[in-house]
């Protein structure tokens, strides 16, 4: 009898840690509960701390005796602060960055980001490593801790200014040359357009152009529309783009010009205007995924908040199921997204 009786408390605390978690595994991350990645992770980390009182209040309820119980209490201890002291290593160092990242929150899915020397919109964030697609479309995994502990640049949404650089010889007045570049970013679709003289050098001046780009998307695209155009506008206007290599590699006729025919053929140049839609398109698809989960919750928000209004019945069951529609529609997002980076072959 007194066996049974020792065993009763062990028995009730592990049912009441079952319920407990069962419950709140149904609450925070159950089939009904749509949340993206960064609304999950919060709830995985609570869910985790509730499982480790869970251990220790069943340790408590063992019947051993008081210095067997410490020791098992001390064994947990040393197996949670072994993980923390852990944090050390590359494994558990990336998994703390990545929830730096998720709380700070500097770049987003689809952002333009520059880390030293990497560059590329994000296509991907998880806890231990962050998916950029590069200007090649080659898809770069950078650890987190690499993220964390180096400055990392983000083009802001509003837009970023797009540069370029060129020497022309002293024999053109910098007036002259400064008019043309600046025509040259209007042409590229860039505003608010400006030149600096950037060095005067033995042979020739350099100078760099710049203008503002709103539609950043665009951006491999406006750099080159920003080269063509100046070639446009200085070669029209019989200005040679100098350089110091072309005097000392080859000695020339003075009244000999170094610049390109224009031919008949403008519209090939043109082929090359939308590298961005196949040089980012896993970054592209990744955005548009993830506006569509927050435009659904958005909508799934503004139903809730009318029907916490509505008096009419039938207004009500309208609301219930375009929520009901909306969960839907997300949780098959979120699947259509995991089937996808569960594959190889869709990256």
């Amino acid at each position: 009898m007194n066996f049974i009786s020792a065993w009763i408390p062990l028995v009730i605390a592990i049912t009441i840690v079952g319920l407990v978690l069962a419950v709140s595994q149904r609450l925070l991350l159950g089939k009904g509960v749509v949340l993206n990645a960064d609304q999950r992770l919060p709830r995985q980390l609570l869910l985790i701390v509730i499982t480790l009182v869970g251990v220790v209040a069943i340790t408590l309820t063992l019947p051993v005796s008081e210095s067997s119980r410490n020791q098992v209490l001390a064994l947990v201890g040393v197996l949670v602060s072994g993980v923390i002291a852990f944090s050390s290593t590359t494994l558990v160092s990336n998994l703390i960055a990545g929830l730096v990242l998720r709380f700070n929150r500097p770049f987003r899915t689809g952002d333009f980001i520059r880390c030293n020397e990497y560059f590329g919109r994000v296509s991907e964030k998880g806890l231990l490593d962050t998916e950029i697609q590069t200007e090649y479309r080659d898809l770069v995994s950078i650890a987190n801790s690499y993220l964390v502990n180096n400055p990392v640049s983000v083009i802001r949404a509003s837009g970023t200014l797009v540069t370029a650089n060129v020497s022309i010889g002293f024999d053109v007045h910098h007036a002259t040359v400064t008019e043309l570049l600046e025509r040259a970013t209007q042409k590229a679709g860039l505003t608010d357009g400006f030149v600096q003289i950037t060095e005067l050098g033995n042979f020739s001046v350099s100078y760099r152009v710049a203008g503002l780009l709103t539609e950043i998307k665009s951006l491999l695209t406006a750099k080159s529309k920003l080269h063509r155009a100046m070639l446009d506008e200085l070669h029209e206007s019989g200005i040679e783009i100098m350089s110091p290599n072309i005097i000392a590699s080859r000695p020339m006729d003075p009244n000999h010009s170094v610049i390109a025919k224009p031919t008949a053929q403008k519209q090939s140049v043109e082929k090359g205007d939308k590298h961005e839609d196949i040089a980012f398109d896993k970054a592209e698809k990744a955005e548009q995924h993830e506006l569509s989960i927050q435009e659904l919750q958005e909508q799934v928000v503004s139903y809730k908040e009318a029907l916490a209004v509505a008096i009419d019945s039938e207004e009500k069951q309208r609301l219930t199921d375009k929520i009901e529609r909306c969960q839907q529609n997300i949780v098959a997002l979120q699947e259509q997204h995991q089937q996808r980076s569960a594959d190889p072959s869709n990256a």
